[in-house]
């Protein structure tokens, strides 16, 4: 590991325990910052209204750190935004959101329209399917956005136990990360050695401030964490990223297919930032079993990349006002 990377372990890796909650909430009256939470969702109506009903609890009512929460629905077909709004979220609909460009499918591109949005000098970032929610995960990452004004950035790290059962057999503590695993770490580790010290480099469980994300490109799909980490590296630096232990995370568990084409849309991403050149269009093969033996299924693969949000006329023109 680099000597970089290990002093940035020592200076930049925390523990949700290093901010009480006391000191946050002072840093943020200091500072005048307004924090607004995003949950991108997806057919997440058993997870998201608790999510939500716990953020509102904790860090609205009990204490002002939240000032709104909105959950962006990409287009579910169950009760997501019903329950996400009885639960108090605001729900906005992916396709209301800048319908000048037409929406495509994929996580990076509901946080690419988050941004317009909401109005929080500090977006924070959750996913809808975690189970057992803890408010420490806002607080968590937030809290060094607050504290420390030459911080950029900040990834939640955390256990992830792969299994159904709380304790015993039934669950792996310290699993259930396998793309990360398998193809992240290892890019990271080979293009990006700078990058080599963020425990979940593709969790879904993050915040920055609104100055740095209005100045990202966002991969539309599931290569956005790993494009995000990588390009705020070249434009801020690795002293302006951070993380914070929260504890562990629990939530839905992909198949392996679905992981396969997750994993194929990170390589691309990492492949565009390696080599910016002109590439034929990538798709993968899979492969199903059929009546008549493994029939192949082919996906494409996330190619398309929304541009910096503060060259969109719509946001531009809203800063101005």
């Amino acid at each position: 590991m680099l000597e970089e990377v290990e002093r940035w372990l020592r200076t930049r890796s925390w523990s949700v325990t290093d901010r009480p909650l006391h000191r946050i909430l002072a840093a943020k009256r200091a500072s005048g910052s307004s924090v607004s939470v995003v949950l991108p969702a997806l057919n997440e109506e058993e997870t998201v209204g608790e999510i939500v009903a716990v953020i509102r609890h904790d860090l609205m009512r009990q204490a002002p750190l939240v000032d709104e929460i909105v959950v962006v629905d990409s287009g579910s077909t169950d009760r997501t935004s019903e329950v996400a709004a009885a639960a108090g979220a605001r729900v906005v609909h992916r396709d209301d959101i800048l319908p000048r460009i037409p929406a495509v499918p994929g996580k990076g591109e509901v946080l690419w329209r988050s941004l317009l949005a909401t109005d929080g000098d500090i977006v924070c970032f959750v996913d809808a399917d975690l189970k057992e929610f803890s408010s420490d995960f806002v607080t968590g990452i937030v809290g060094p956005l607050l504290t420390d004004p030459d911080i950029d950035l900040v990834k939640a790290m955390y256990d992830r136990p792969l299994g159904t059962g709380s304790t015993g057999p039934g669950r792996t503590a310290g699993q259930g990360g396998r793309v990360t695993e398998l193809m992240a770490r290892p890019l990271l580790n080979m293009h990006w050695p700078q990058l080599a010290g963020f425990v979940q480099p593709l969790g879904g469980e993050y915040a920055a401030r609104r100055s740095l994300l209005e100045q990202l490109p966002f991969p539309v799909g599931y290569g956005v964490e790993l494009g995000m980490l990588v390009d705020a590296l070249h434009l801020v630096g690795l002293d302006a990223l951070a993380q914070v232990d929260v504890g562990v995370r629990r939530h839905r568990h992909q198949d392996g297919q679905a992981l396969g084409r997750m994993a194929a849309a990170i390589y691309r991403t990492a492949q565009l930032r390696l080599a910016r050149g002109h590439l034929v269009r990538p798709a993968l093969t899979q492969f199903e079993r059929g009546e008549e033996g493994f029939e192949p299924r082919t996906y494409s693969v996330d190619t398309e990349e929304r541009p910096p949000m503060v060259e969109i006329a719509e946001y531009a023109a809203r800063k101005v006002a």
